[in-house]
């Protein structure tokens, strides 16, 4: 792999930071109830997060030359809490294994500095993921 086709996968990350932006601020409306109460406060705790992790990529996409992307991929929007948390559980995954190909893609292009700004993604999305598991009773 070329560092060329590594930023745009980078980018592609960053568009579904976005999408991570958006379905949080939606689901976050729609996670509601006595029962959710500690899963909407953890949706709250989880929505800045996504806007650093977007930052980080962002700056490490303009930093190997490329321009940030500005599209968002597709969301997906819920009328329901359970739909939603799936949802919210399926992206984080995908972006969790993505996260770790881009740990280690750019350890092997020689980004060194780059795997490092990374590290904090993999590590917030781990536990994002975790979180949402709990939430949905895995």
């Amino acid at each position: 792999m070329d560092q060329e086709t590594f930023v745009k996968l980078l980018n592609d990350d960053l568009s579904s930071e976005y999408q991570s932006i958006v379905q949080y601020i939606q689901h976050g409306a729609v996670v509601t109830g006595a029962e959710y109460l500690s899963v909407a406060e953890e949706i709250r705790r989880h929505l800045p997060q996504e806007l650093g992790h977007a930052q980080i990529l962002a700056e490490q996409i303009a930093f190997l030359g490329g321009t940030p992307t500005v599209d968002v991929s597709q969301v997906r929007p819920s009328s329901d809490a359970q739909d939603a948390l799936q949802d919210d559980l399926r992206l984080e995954s995908e972006q969790l294994s993505r996260y770790r190909e881009r740990f280690s893609q750019a350890n092997e292009l020689g980004l060194a500095d780059v795997a490092e700004a990374l590290r904090p993604l993999l590590e917030q999305t781990q536990e994002h993921v975790r979180d949402l598991q709990t939430a949905l009773g895995r």
